[in-house]
């Protein structure tokens, strides 16, 4: 055995330079994989967003090019690089070589140079900077534009400046850097990322306009849309798609866009100004915040932002939001008698269920979680907003009746509901959990002999009739049959309720055996979905070619959508592929075309060899012969199989959603603008 190298005093080294992020990047950033990188593009735009807030311009402009370089570019008053004579150093220095240097340290809120400032720490930009393989900096102060490049975190120029002619006369800053895969493991940064963190900063900054641009290859070369060539290169120009965010009105105009025409009362907005402490030995601070919400039978969400930062974790402001609305609420339902007699209280669950809110607030002081910025911990906080809403919930129910009662009577809703889920969820556990062999309790299932998780296969087959054929056709030692007769629930607008009162849903649980994932958060008393207790390598829907058949089977992968969504997700769920047509010829096996195109090439070869054949529709599954559904259907070697993927899944389930769920606007929508595709198979 080698022996250890010895632990003394010589053992201790220190980080240095670029190092102090570079090898240890998730120390700043959270992550050294996409996430940290993605959370380095944040840390960047933060500071372009403390300069908007302060009133220094009101666009921002970021870019993601396809090399997967970024640039972000303000109008602010530009970042200052040149000489600290109280430092004795350059500023450009400070800002990105120096960990904790920059300008939001003032001793009290008269010398900071930021009110409320979402960049706190002096460590975005530095950090920045040195994990990037490149990093380009322009500020331009209305006279002159100073830039400085660093590669791999050391500048690699002196500070350049130049006076700027007539023409370029502004003020802000523009950064252009390429993040480094020798310090995070992914720089790929999806446009999701861009988007969704662009809306959330248009969102919490009211009246700033986020501009994005995203580079992509150029589109088709039309007569319309020539190829721009670049007067510098023979190479195309660039080609961006431009996306712009902006809300008016902040919170309030985002509500109204999430609620649409489900809202049930009208917004309510609270504006709320104080000052305050965390402890009683520190000074005071300044806080502001505005608090939005609507009640909706059909969307929720709850949401919080602070100093520009989406707190995805919450932290106080959360917690004084489920304190205020469960006491205000309760408060009301029992002064208006609304609750039965020896009813349990409602819980924030019940509140949440129907509530779209959103609460943006400011202080000159923020303690966050970490530098990430995803939750806040200030107690003050806490306390202050607890207060103000439970206060101004009941002015609003006072002043507001009609929609106080709309909102108590819906989260009362809510409630019973819950209750009710929760007596029939534990039904539920009993029947999915009983020790019982599974083919003596399930109906006309067929079980197969193999015990191996591994290799069984599990047909649902389309009545009684298609049964039988398949038991003909099937290889008993690993394949399995479970009927279902007629169509089953729709489990996209279903209740829970209801989708476990039906015996075909809860035989159908049964016998695939891995439990349910049930979207709630109560989880305790439902049956818990575990992969390790599922019993079958292929779970295989196979219904006739017919529209009853794609029915049944569109009603089947809904029900896994809503309750095994993981089971799509694996890949463990197939269609199993029935032939549209039977093509036999004067001599020798019948041929089977499974689709249109399919038929007539068959057909065309037949006749090219002058063979004679008989062609006809296929019968429904019940109708087939045994060999004939063997090959067709049962066979791995000859059937044919369509996974249901990911993508499938997602597809399918905006379908589902649009075609069987509550949005009703859409679905008109969409029949008016496609309903003419589908006037062949229509049944009229």
């Amino acid at each position: 055995m080698k022996k250890k190298e010895q632990y003394n005093n010589q053992s201790i080294t220190s980080l240095k330079g670029p190092d102090r992020v570079r090898k240890r990047p998730a120390v700043i950033f959270g992550s050294d994989g996409l996430e940290g990188c993605e959370h380095s593009v944040f840390e960047i735009l933060s500071n372009s967003v403390d300069e908007a807030k302060e009133g220094f311009g009101n666009v921002i402009n970021i870019t993601a090019y396809r090399d997967k370089s970024i640039e972000v570019e303000d109008f602010g008053r530009g970042i200052p690089v040149g000489w600290n004579e109280a430092e004795k150093r350059w500023n450009w220095e400070l800002i990105y070589c120096e960990l904790y240097a920059g300008g939001k340290y003032g001793n009290n809120e008269e010398d900071a140079a930021y009110e409320y400032s979402l960049g706190l720490n002096g460590l975005g930009a530095v950090a920045t900077q040195y994990s990037s393989e490149y990093f380009e900096v322009r500020s331009y102060d209305g006279t002159n534009v100073s830039e400085v490049h660093f590669e791999k975190g050391f500048p690699v120029t002196e500070l350049m400046v130049r006076p700027l002619e007539r023409k370029e006369k502004r003020t802000g800053t523009v950064q252009k850097w390429r993040p480094d895969l020798e310090v995070f493991t992914d720089i790929n940064i999806p446009r999701e990322f861009f988007t969704d963190m662009l809306k959330r900063q248009a969102v919490a900054n009211p009246g700033i306009r986020f501009v994005f641009r995203w580079e992509v290859e150029h589109p088709p070369v039309t007569e319309e849309t020539p190829v721009k060539k670049s007067k510098k290169s023979d190479k195309p120009e660039p080609y961006f798609e431009i996306e712009e965010f902006y809300y008016e009105n902040g919170i309030a105009d985002y509500i109204a866009e999430i609620a649409g025409n489900t809202a049930e009362t009208k917004i309510a907005q609270f504006h709320l100004e104080t000052r305050g402490r965390d402890r009683e030995d520190m000074k005071d601070y300044k806080f502001e915040a505005d608090i939005a919400f609507t009640v909706s039978k059909t969307v929720h969400l709850l949401e919080y932002y602070h100093n520009s930062s989406f707190l995805e974790h919450g932290g106080s402001p959360e917690r004084a939001v489920k304190t205020a609305f469960v006491y205000a609420i309760d408060k009301r339902l029992k002064a208006t008698g609304k609750y039965n007699k020896n009813e349990a209280k409602i819980t924030f669950q019940d509140v949440e269920d129907c509530l779209i809110l959103v609460s943006n607030g400011f202080s000159t002081q923020a303690s966050y979680a970490n530098q990430t910025k995803k939750a806040i911990t200030n107690a003050f906080i806490a306390e202050a907003m607890t207060d103000f809403l439970k206060e101004q919930l009941e002015y609003f129910f006072a002043e507001n009746p009609i929609d106080a009662d709309k909102i108590t009577a819906q989260v009362l809703i809510n409630k019973r509901s819950r209750e009710q889920a929760e007596s029939t969820r534990l039904n539920l556990k009993k029947k999915l959990t009983s020790s019982t062999d599974v083919s003596s309790r399930v109906e006309k299932f067929v079980a197969c002999r193999s015990k191996d998780p591994e290799v069984r296969e599990l047909y649902i087959v389309e009545g009684d009739s298609a049964m039988t054929s398949c038991k003909m056709a099937r290889d008993a030692e690993f394949q399995a049959i479970i009927p279902v007769r007629g169509k089953t629930l729709n489990c996209m607008k279903a209740t829970y309720d209801r989708i476990f009162k039906s015996d075909i849903i809860v035989d159908l649980l049964r016998v695939i055996g891995c439990g349910v994932e049930i979207q709630t958060k109560n989880k305790s008393d439902m049956v818990p979905f575990d992969m390790a207790n599922l019993r079958w390598a292929k779970i295989i829907i196979c219904t006739d070619a017919d529209e009853d058949g794609f029915q049944i089977r569109t009603l089947l992968l809904t029900l896994f959508y809503r309750l095994l969504p993981t089971l799509l997700k694996e890949g463990r769920v197939y269609i199993a592929e029935s032939p549209l047509y039977e093509i036999t010829p004067a001599k020798g096996d019948p041929l089977f075309a499974y689709n249109e195109p399919e038929k007539t090439e068959i057909v065309k070869k037949l006749e090219a060899s002058k063979t004679k054949y008989t062609l006809q529709r296929s019968k429904g599954l019940g109708e087939n012969e045994a060999q004939m559904m063997s090959k067709t259907t049962m066979n791995p070697a000859s059937r044919r199989l369509i996974r249901v993927t990911p993508a499938d899944a997602a597809a399918t389930a905006r379908m589902f959603e649009l075609m069987l769920g509550d949005d009703l606007a859409g679905r008109k929508k969409y029949i008016a603008e496609h309903g003419a595709e589908y006037l062949a198979v229509a049944d009229i």
